[in-house]
């Protein structure tokens, strides 16, 4: 017997209903995959963009054109073009505000404060204008030797290293508070060559004083004169 009541087919609305995934569980985005180009460019910053959080000291400078000089991109390699030739830049305050960029991790600021503080070094009469900046210097390159970068820490080895060749002895006075950041590091195997090395050289250029400076925070160094 039939029980008289009818069971109706489901709509074609009430069958999309069903089959439709639920608004609050969408399906998982894919994950674009990297590009092979994206491990051969640099992290690059556009410093005349809208910035995604407020950019450092040395950024800000750079978009408003106070460092200058501008990187240009070669065919080999890059290189700097100076407005102006370095030996007519004040080194006050430009030396010290390259050395702040030397904890930049986007490019181009990477380049053009490593590229500038050397560059500027090398100008005829840099001893001068950079002994009387060397207690605003050192602060500044000891953050960066204590930067968790590795590339941070090799531009603040190499600046330590270019800054002891203009300024000799000089260096000496401060140099006790660059060389802590230097023990630590001299731990990790990757950089124990290249900061004996730099040792060396500061001990070349700093002269005999130096030696004595620097066993008291690395008393394992051995001096190139022993």
């Amino acid at each position: 017997m039939s029980s008289g009541v009818q069971i109706k087919p489901k709509t074609a609305v009430q069958k999309s209903k069903t089959s439709s995934p639920m608004p609050c569980s969408p399906e998982p985005a894919t994950k674009p995959q990297p590009k092979p180009s994206d491990k051969l460019n640099p992290k690059t910053i556009d410093p005349f963009g809208t910035p995604s959080r407020t950019p450092s000291a040395f950024a800000a400078i750079y978009a408003k054109g106070g460092i200058p000089c501008r990187l240009v991109h070669g065919s080999v390699k890059h290189r700097l073009k100076w407005e102006c030739l370095p030996e007519t830049v004040p080194f006050d305050p430009l030396l010290v505000t390259l050395a702040e960029g030397l904890r930049e991790t986007k490019h181009p600021y990477t380049f053009v404060s490593k590229e500038g503080f050397k560059e500027l070094l090398m100008v005829e009469g840099a001893a001068e204008k950079t002994i009387p900046l060397l207690p605003r210097l050192v602060p500044v390159l000891k953050a960066a030797l204590a930067h968790s970068d590795d590339e941070v820490f090799e531009r603040g080895l190499d600046a330590l290293v270019q800054l002891s060749a203009v300024v000799g002895p000089s260096l000496n006075d401060h140099l006790k508070h660059l060389l802590t950041n230097l023990s630590r590091r001299l731990m990790d195997k990757k950089f124990k060559e290249k900061i004996t090395v730099a040792l060396q050289k500061l001990e070349q250029y700093g002269g005999k004083a130096t030696v004595a400076i620097i066993k008291s925070k690395i008393p394992t160094y051995c001096s190139i004169s022993s």
